[in-house]
């Protein structure tokens, strides 16, 4: 398992320095304007412009700036911020926090409604439970994120008055934006698990299983869940990754400071560095995520191996 670890995360070696490679062209090559220029404004004294320019080798040929962006890319140095005049590896730190307990409560959230309304769909297919979980799943999918927490805010914050409309810093903040983000991730954990559960409930393993007069409890939780989580998991992981990555339009509605908020003003203000740190940690955090998730495949299922 350590080679196979090892051997994967040599592999994302070039995949992050071909990414950093098309962000430093976008930023500096096909991006018009002047970052500094743009950040201090148009007013600013054209010395002071120039100044920080220097300081910062904006004034170098274009393959030096791209040699020291990557040397300190190795260096785990992201750079400093254009705008905030602090280091973007710091600023990331600070944001990550809230990003990763919006997207954990969301998974929660998400994994407890999907997977059993999964598992109900496929142990009673067609029945009215099948049809009213697929039904919302569909619903899920398709709704816009911002709707249903603008939705969520207009009944639940301010006509019932139950929890805070938006911020960060107690529990009851969480409970909007986690459900209302998790509520469509949900809706594919669902599809997911029902198609997954309704291969997996034909096979010849679950008839035995209930002929030797286990519960059906057992055979469907023991027997036919763990071997039909594999492709589950695999829609979880990926889900995670993109949560951690900062959910930009739902940390908007609900004023959440995450990375995913940073970034669009990072956008905003054409603060290349800070957009470059926040594309390469999204990436970062994708690749770990994929990791685990291979690795959590030879858990559910003894028979994958790692050579």
């Amino acid at each position: 398992m350590l080679t196979y670890i090892l051997r994967k995360s040599l592999m994302s070696i070039p995949i992050l320095i071909g990414l950093a490679t098309i962000v430093f062209l976008l930023n500096f090559v096909f991006v018009p304007g002047d970052p500094v220029r743009i950040a201090m404004g148009q007013h600013a004294d054209p010395d002071t412009i120039e100044m920080i320019r220097e300081e910062m080798g904006l004034n170098d040929p274009l393959y030096m700036q791209y040699i020291s962006f990557i040397g300190r890319l190795f260096k785990g140095d992201l750079g400093k911020s254009f705008t905030a005049k602090r280091p973007v590896a710091e600023m990331i730190a600070e944001r990550f926090p809230a990003t990763a307990q919006l997207a954990l409560g969301a998974m929660v959230i998400s994994i407890i409604l999907g997977v059993s309304a999964g598992i109900i769909s496929a142990v009673k297919p067609y029945s009215i439970w099948d049809y009213l979980f697929m039904t919302l799943a569909m619903v899920g999918v398709s709704m816009p994120v911002y709707w249903l927490g603008l939705i969520l805010i207009w009944v639940v914050a301010l006509n019932m008055d139950l929890l805070p409309v938006g911020g960060y810093g107690s529990w009851q903040h969480l409970i909007l934006p986690a459900f209302a983000l998790g509520s469509r991730q949900a809706a594919r954990i669902a599809r997911m698990t029902r198609s997954s559960m309704l291969e997996v409930i034909g096979k010849d393993y679950i008839k035995t299983a209930r002929a030797k007069g286990l519960t059906e409890k057992v055979v469907v939780i023991k027997h036919g869940l763990r071997n039909a989580l594999i492709p589950v998991i695999t829609v979880i992981g990926t889900q995670l990754g993109y949560l951690l990555g900062g959910t930009v339009i739902t940390e908007r509605v609900f004023s959440w400071p995450g990375v995913g908020r940073m970034a669009v003003d990072a956008v905003m203000k054409r603060d290349f560095p800070l957009i470059q740190g926040t594309v390469l940690f999204l990436a970062a955090i994708f690749i770990v995520v994929n990791l685990l998730v291979d690795l959590s495949y030879g858990v559910l299922d003894p028979r994958i191996r790692f050579d």
